[in-house]
């Protein structure tokens, strides 16, 4: 199947789950993650219809980046095919050695966990460029091996960031283990759900927090009668993951 045929089997998805949950379909966004995959996936995404894409691993996501940008800025590269705009979201770890680069190229990052992290995407977002849309991760459910603040701290680091200049706190994202049947799951994202509500009544932000990125290709329908209003689908898009190449050694 073409990567389109794709697209709308996962549209299909999204929109009979919000219908069974009492949703508009229009209320859930989806964000393509292009991991692994090459500038060529993307812009056949893209050419579908897809303008919201996610990676990962920045520099990679980075190299995309500037792919598309000289795709979409050159005609004879584009074959006369028209050239949608893109955004970008950095959905993975950011270290303090790589915000510059995420500050400079992507349009949301939603792994923030840390105020130093945030403090330093502030201070090195170009002033050209539109306000940086943030996301806080938050480790719902206490995994182990997941990334994210504890949810007691949301609350704390919610209002440091939005008073921030050069970004704009736009809600909360997580990933939560795998759980073992539906009620499992959805009681889990209705936990994120729970928090992301206390946050915006606690009154400390200057606006409302608009965004709760929850599920992916495996839990979706779970994140979305939860209350999601963002789903973050790579294989049911792109097929399975590829094999990232390690570098070669030095010589």
């Amino acid at each position: 199947m073409t990567i389109l045929a794709h697209l709308r089997l996962v549209h299909d998805r999204i929109e009979a789950t919000c219908l069974s949950a009492g949703r508009q379909p229009g209320s859930v966004r989806l964000l393509a993650v292009s991991k692994t995959f090459g500038p060529e996936a993307v812009i056949e995404a893209a050419l579908a219809g897809q303008s919201a894409f996610g990676e990962n691993y920045i520099a990679e996501g980075v190299e995309k980046i500037l792919a598309l940008r000289r795709w979409r800025a050159d005609p004879a590269l584009r074959a006369d095919k028209p050239a949608p705009a893109l955004q970008w979201h950095c959905i993975g770890p950011v270290q303090s050695n790589k915000t510059r680069l995420v500050a400079e190229h992507f349009d949301w990052v939603q792994s923030v966990d840390r105020l130093k992290i945030a403090q330093r995407l502030s201070e090195q977002r170009p002033p050209e460029l539109p306000p940086l849309q943030v996301c806080l991760q938050v480790n719902i459910d206490g995994g182990a091996n997941k990334s994210g603040l504890a949810p007691g701290d949301a609350l704390a680091l919610a209002a440091e960031v939005a008073r921030l200049p050069r970004m704009a706190l736009r809600g909360l994202m997580a990933i939560p283990e795998p759980a073992i049947d539906f009620v499992a799951a959805c009681a889990v994202h209705a936990c994120a759900k729970e928090l992301f509500d206390q946050i915006n009544a606690a009154g400390v932000l200057p606006a409302p927090m608009d965004t709760l990125s929850l599920g992916m290709t495996g839990d979706l329908e779970a994140a979305i009668h939860a209350g999601s209003t963002m789903v973050r689908v790579g294989t049911a898009i792109f097929g399975g993951r590829q094999v990232r190449q390690a570098a070669a050694p030095a010589a």
